[in-house]
C-alpha cells in the first residue's frame, strides 16, 4: 500500500491584509463588546462592527489615526494605552484586543493586567522575536535584526520590548492568566511544532 503524503497545514486567510486579524475575526463572537487598544485607523473595529455586529470601542495614541478611525464611524478615544485602561470599569467588555502593539507599550505587564480586568477575555497578538529569521539576522550581521516582522532600523523602531513566545508563556503563568487558545503563524500557515523558533506571529486568547 502506497503511503499517503503528509497533509499540509491549514492555510490561514488574511483579513485586511493581516493573518492575525483573520484569527481575531474568528475568535470574536457576534454581538460582543470589544475594546481595541492601539486600534490605528480603526479598520479592524470597522470590520468587526460590520460583520460581527460588535459594540466597538478603540484607543489610539496618534491623534491623526484616531481622527481617521472616527471618520470611519468607529468610536475611538485618543490617548495612551498604558494609562487609558484605568478609565474603564471592571468587565466592561467581552474582549480587550491588543494586536501587535504589546511590544510598543511602556509597561506591558500593567497593560495585560488592565486588559483582563476590563475584559472578560483578552486577545494578544505579537511578533515573535525568537523566530529563526530574526536569530539568523543577528548571527549574520551582528546588528539589530532587520526582517519582515521587524523592518525598522533600531533608532526608528516603535518597539520598546522584544518578547518571544516563550517569554509570553512564562509571563502568563507568572501572572496566573489562563490561556484558552493559542495560535502560531508563519505567513499564511499555522505553526504546530517549535513555535518559539518557527512562528513569526503569536495570537493568544487569555483570561484572568
Amino acid at each position: 500500500m502506497t503511503a499517503q503524503p503528509p497533509k499540509k497545514q491549514a492555510f490561514v486567510r488574511e483579513l485586511l491584509g493581516r493573518s492575525d486579524y483573520a484569527i481575531i475575526g474568528e475568535i470574536v463572537e457576534p454581538g460582543s463588546r470589544v475594546l481595541d487598544l492601539g486600534c490605528g485607523e480603526g479598520e479592524l473595529l470597522e470590520w468587526l462592527a460590520a460583520n460581527k455586529g460588535v459594540q466597538a470601542r478603540g484607543v489610539e495614541m496618534s491623534s491623526a489615526r484616531a481622527q481617521r478611525a472616527i471618520a470611519r464611524g468607529v468610536s475611538v478615544f485618543q490617548g495612551d494605552i498604558d494609562e487609558a485602561l484605568a478609565d474603564y470599569p471592571d468587565q466592561a467588555f467581552d474582549y480587550a484586543i491588543l494586536s501587535q502593539t504589546l511590544q510598543e507599550t511602556v509597561y506591558p505587564r500593567k497593560v495585560l493586567h488592565g486588559m483582563v480586568r476590563v475584559g472578560r477575555r483578552a486577545i494578544v497578538a505579537f511578533p515573535n522575536f525568537a523566530h529563526w529569521a530574526v536569530r539568523a539576522s543577528f548571527l549574520r550581521s551582528g546588528r539589530a535584526p532587520n526582517t519582515k516582522a521587524f523592518p525598522y532600523a533600531w533608532y526608528e523602531s516603535p518597539n520598546i520590548h522584544f518578547l518571544t513566545v516563550q517569554d509570553f508563556e512564562e509571563l502568563a503563568a507568572m501572572e496566573g492568566l489562563t490561556v484558552e487558545r493559542r495560535f502560531f503563524l508563519s505567513g499564511h500557515r499555522k505553526v504546530k511544532a517549535l513555535p518559539n523558533l518557527r512562528a513569526e506571529v503569536a495570537v493568544y486568547l487569555v483570561r484572568g
